[in-house]
């Protein structure tokens, strides 16, 4: 059988084609495996490359899952993602939605845990899963992207597609295929990653209590002390004070807050305390260098923790995540660019496919500090801030959306970041059913789709 060759418009090379699919998924991420799952409901082939060999993205790091619920305790994300949180709590992998004062919700997962059962749902779904293959370029015709050139061992080959869609977390697509994009704030300047950490043999109890019985001297961020005594399973964000003494006595700490999300498993602590300034995650040698001052930082963060913070006396590092949090790389310029504005203001858009409670999370890029600010209630995330300028063809969903540097804080987190995947996987599959391109697509049809599917949306009154 004669190999199908195409010629790379940018350089000229021949590349032979590896496959051809109906909708590519770019990054095995949150929102690229709701994305995917949502797309395969379609019955259309549907194909998901990822460069690492498993999928999960940040849900395998350590971290819990925040904004299922609203500043009012609403449950605001639902459908597609809901399903996938259901079938981690089968395996007993992942907690109820519980409300927190200070991020609205968390959901605890179980990191490996994740990786195993999204790929066990995504090969249900007949989803192509291509692991191991590193997004290079993007193929465009005319303004129109055709597909994407991958590199392996197996080398460089290409993969058409008639949908695209951009779950790389880093515009990776949008980007070479020539959408305008913008980094950082208006200096450049990017919120600081973090290398999760965790820590086994810790009494969670003795530290609960403490907070709970102490509460002057293990003050924390935004969150009552009584909250700890009403759940056991929890996050601790603050401890100044312990920090304080700590850094007087010459540790070196790097943020201005402790940091502690409780596992599931007993004795089991996640800890998010490393923060590497200046580092741009789309650069692999800042990368490199962000790996390993995080994992020096990590070090003295465990000193701190056995030496000042109630339970943690008899405690032991236990395993790293598998790669720094990135919290921000580059966004698209869509149709619709979200603002600081539109996350405060709890704006309404006619066009909405997704809803976001979580408040602005700016984690400053220089001084180590952190800024909050809560709108009350939620907002929603327009489909136009999906959609790319210049190019047609291709959908964006996850952090790398069409926003401010501000707004940008808030849409981040994994929840709102499911919930745009699936947006983007059905809408995906619509335009193709209807012959259309993603930017022209009927947004109502979509919004029916989405609500026929579980997903929430706000009621379509006094709207944008």
């Amino acid at each position: 059988m004669k190999t199908q060759i195409v010629k790379e418009s940018k350089n000229g090379i021949n590349t032979p084609v590896r496959t051809s699919t109906d909708i590519l998924i770019v990054g095995g991420g949150p929102s690229g495996i709701i994305a995917a799952l949502a797309a395969s409901e379609s019955g259309y082939k549907v194909t998901l490359v990822e460069n690492r060999s498993f999928v999960g993205g940040n849900m395998t790091i350590g971290l819990p899952v925040l904004g299922f619920l609203g500043q009012k305790g609403n449950q605001i994300i639902n459908g597609l993602p809901q399903k996938f949180i259901d079938r981690l709590a089968e395996q007993q992998a992942a907690s109820e939605h519980r409300p927190c004062p200070l991020h609205m919700s968390i959901t605890l997962v179980e990191p490996e845990a994740v990786k195993n059962v999204a790929l066990e749902m995504l090969v249900e779904n007949n989803v192509e899963v291509l692991l191991h293959m590193m997004f290079v370029d993007s193929l465009v015709e005319n303004g129109v992207v055709k597909g994407i050139v991958v590199e392996s061992k197996a080398g460089r080959e290409a993969i058409l597609a008639k949908r695209v869609v951009d779950c790389s977390g880093d515009a990776d697509v949008a980007f070479r295929a020539g959408v305008p994009c913008e980094k950082g704030n208006e200096n450049g300047g990017m919120q600081p990653p973090t290398l999760m950490f965790c820590m086994g043999g810790v009494d969670t109890e003795k530290l609960r209590t403490s907070i709970v019985n102490e509460p002057r001297t293990y003050l924390t961020d935004f969150i009552p002390a009584n909250y700890y005594g009403q759940n056991q399973q929890f996050i601790v964000v603050g401890l100044r004070g312990l920090m304080a003494e700590a850094k007087a006595a010459g540790m070196r700490l790097y943020t201005e807050r402790t940091i502690i999300i409780s596992g599931l498993r007993q004795g089991e602590v996640w800890i998010n305390m490393s923060s590497v300034k200046g580092i741009d995650g789309t650069d692999p040698e800042s990368l490199s260098r962000g790996e390993i001052i995080g994992r020096i930082q990590v070090k003295d963060i465990i000193k701190y923790l056995q030496e000042y913070v109630p339970g943690f006396e008899n405690s032991y590092f236990t395993k790293m995540a598998p790669f720094l949090g990135i919290r921000e790389t580059r966004r698209i310029v869509g149709q619709y660019v979200m603002t600081k504005e539109d996350v405060l203001g709890c704006a309404r858009f006619k066009d909405a496919v997704a809803v976001a409670s979580y408040p602005l999370d700016l984690h400053h890029p220089e001084d180590g500090g952190c800024t909050l600010e809560w709108c009350g209630d939620c907002y929603d995330i327009p489909y136009r801030s999906l959609i790319p300028n210049e190019i047609e063809n291709l959908i964006v969903a996850g952090r790398a959306i069409s926003t401010t540097h501000e707004a940008m804080s808030a849409i981040r987190v994994m929840a709102p970041c499911m919930a745009m995947g699936e947006a983007a996987g059905r809408a995906a599959s619509l335009s193709l059913s209807q012959d259309k391109f993603p930017s022209i697509l009927d947004v109502s049809d979509l919004q029916k789709t989405l609500l026929k599917a579980g997903a929430f949306l706000n009621e379509r009154e006094d709207v944008n």
